[in-house]
């Protein structure tokens, strides 16, 4: 069975749904494929001002409910509350992808990673500077040196794995992450999103049937 994972690293709900995707991934005979969907980059990059920081944090508040995915003091006050911040995945995207050009199965490793700097550890995650030493810190020093000089080949995969993510989000009418698809080319189809969130034996029993 073939998974693909639709994602932003700045995306509350896609944290949220971490836990399932760690269950997913140790499941025998089933392959999980990581697609950034470059959500919150470029033209969806945004300030963080004070009004975007306090609806983030009221969602965050009820994905900590759903999911008892951590959302600390320290990512409040430190990222939400930044002076003149940004709320760009670009950075973290462009890390996830460094990391996958060498390694493609710790694409999801560093992934927790950087989700587990900003949201636990209070780590602004829309910097380049901060996205390097957090792969650094994580074992990933050959992607960390790429993120901070991005090469031409680097920005080729950055441009077309987001551009074959916006494919599939058109293709299937999809306008937000996590999305979860099962199959492969003709033959694939979206999941409800929802599955990722009212548990893992409900979420097996929907792949089941698929």
């Amino acid at each position: 069975m073939h998974l693909t994972y639709l994602y932003d690293p700045l995306c509350g709900w896609c944290y949220g749904a971490a836990p399932a995707l760690d269950k997913l991934a140790m499941l025998d005979n089933l392959t999980v494929e990581l697609a950034p969907s470059g959500l919150f980059a470029g033209e969806g990059a945004r300030s963080l001002d004070e009004r975007f920081a306090a609806y983030a944090w009221h969602n965050d508040q009820r994905i900590n409910r759903l999911t008892g995915q951590v959302f600390s003091q320290l990512y409040r006050n430190q990222v939400l509350g930044g002076a003149d911040g940004m709320f760009d995945s670009a950075p973290a995207t462009l890390g996830i992808i460094a990391v996958g050009m060498m390694q493609l199965d710790r694409e999801r490793d560093a992934l927790t990673a950087l989700q587990s700097a900003r949201y636990v550890d209070g780590r602004n995650t829309s910097e380049i500077a901060v996205v390097a030493d957090v792969l650094d810190q994580a074992g990933f020093s050959d992607a960390a040196a790429r993120v901070r000089a991005p090469d031409e080949a680097l920005l080729d995969a950055y441009s077309n794995r987001i551009g074959k993510s916006r494919q599939l989000m058109d293709a299937f009418r999809v306008d937000g992450v996590p999305a979860l698809f099962i199959g492969e080319g003709d033959k694939r189809r979206v999941l409800r999103s929802d599955a990722l969130f009212g548990g893992f034996d409900r979420l097996a029993a929907e792949l089941q049937a698929a």
